[in-house]
């Protein structure tokens, strides 16, 4: 039975389709994208940790998605949509700690049509106690050139099966603030909220016009979850950041420094309309302490699918799971 590479009908058989000899491809670049990543990362003193797959709390900043809930011995306990909040757990113990975290996330079936949404997915996830957003957007730059240079060398004739040339970027990468991304494109004809997220479609007209990657910076505060940090010297913006891959393919990386204090904490939550009762055991460990940090998040069916050209993010793994979509 021959299904063609990177259709509904091909996730929905994986258990037939995965033998295609692009899905094949898919795996070896992504060992190649994890094994790269990991080399750079062990080599800037970073520990990996095994990630959480439930808690009682995680992100809530999810953009429009669900999360996924289970019942744990009568509690109510939620799978992870992101381990941001744990990553701030463990540099309690470990300065500098990552994961390859697995995020679920209910998207409205909508987002299949934006090619880069899937409702379980891995990122790379990274913090850094005592780190500025410079800095991190510094490591953020030199890892993803090691990994492509890496994905490079190790899997050209992969790459082939694509036709995908994959440049080098150059450092530094271009930084647009909100505000600035904002202007460029009301000029391009969309409208676009000064205090809010730009949305995917505008995203993506804006990613299209660059040949390489590029940041975003200073989104507005109440724009994005409680544990992000407004800047000290102008409250009403964020110290976070985004990172654009250039083509149309859209975000690559979000995050920023972080709220670390109790009182920081409870403002930012009252601000964005949080339930604190979910909380407790993240606002009890801030009473205790948590230093200043910075990390991100990095999709890695994301980052498979710009490496290898893909149309869809679905193409970008062996066992995607896409909205509304059953599949093995």
């Amino acid at each position: 039975m021959k299904i063609e590479f990177g259709t509904i009908e091909a996730v929905e058989k994986r258990h037939l389709s995965i033998k295609d000899d692009k899905m094949i491809a898919v795996i070896r670049v992504q060992q190649a994208i994890m094994r790269a990543a990991r080399e750079f990362l062990y080599n800037q003193g970073f520990t990996e940790l095994l990630p959480p797959i439930t808690s009682s709390a995680t992100d809530p900043g999810l953009r429009g998605a669900r999360h996924a809930t289970i019942d744990f011995y009568g509690r109510k306990y939620k799978l992870m949509g992101s381990m941001l909040l744990h990553k701030q757990m463990a540099i309690t113990a470990i300065d500098k700690v990552f994961a390859f975290s697995p995020n679920i996330r209910l998207e409205d079936p909508a987002t299949q049509k934006t090619g880069r949404h899937l409702a379980e997915f891995w990122q790379l996830d990274l913090e850094s106690a005592h780190a500025s957003r410079e800095e991190i957007m510094q490591l953020a730059e030199r890892l993803l050139i090691h990994i492509i240079k890496s994905v490079k060398k190790r899997c050209s004739e992969q790459l082939e099966k694509f036709g995908r040339r994959l440049e080098i970027p150059e450092r530094p990468f271009k930084i647009l603030t909100h505000a600035q991304a904002v202007e460029k494109l009301k000029k391009m004809g969309f409208q676009v909220a000064a205090e809010e997220e730009i949305p995917w479609d505008a995203e993506k007209a804006l990613s299209k016009r660059y040949s390489q990657p590029f940041w975003i910076t200073d989104y507005p505060d109440g724009s994005r979850g409680f544990y992000d940090k407004p800047d000290p010297h102008m409250p009403s913006i964020l110290k976070d950041m985004d990172l654009i891959y250039p083509e149309a393919y859209g975000e690559a990386i979000s995050g920023g420094e972080r709220v670390h204090t109790y009182e920081q904490a409870i403002a930012q939550m009252k601000k964005t309309g949080i339930d604190m009762s979910e909380y407790d055991w993240y606002l009890e460990m801030l009473r205790y302490g948590v230093p200043p940090s910075a990390g991100f998040g990095m999709g890695v069916e994301r980052l498979t699918r710009f490496v290898c050209g893909l149309k869809s993010v679905w193409q970008a793994g062996p066992f995607v799971k896409v909205p509304a979509v059953y599949s093995p």
